[in-house]
């Protein structure tokens, strides 16, 4: 199976979330303190689609 293909601006900026989740300054839009690693990763994909960068779509999974 083919794996997803992110572009490296939005592997980068998911990369900027997760260091800040590590440092424990990633705030959800509540304005609470993010800590779970899975919502980390999500906020990071939000904030790349934002920002208009490649990528791929979420699979049918759940």
């Amino acid at each position: 199976m083919a794996e997803k293909k992110y572009s490296k601006k939005a592997q980068e900026k998911i990369g900027e979330v997760m260091d800040e989740f590590k440092e424990g300054k990633l705030k959800s839009s509540s304005g609470d303190k993010v800590t779970d690693r899975k919502q980390a990763v999500a906020i990071g994909i939000s904030e790349a689609k934002e920002k208009g960068l490649k990528v791929p779509k979420q699979s049918g999974k759940k």
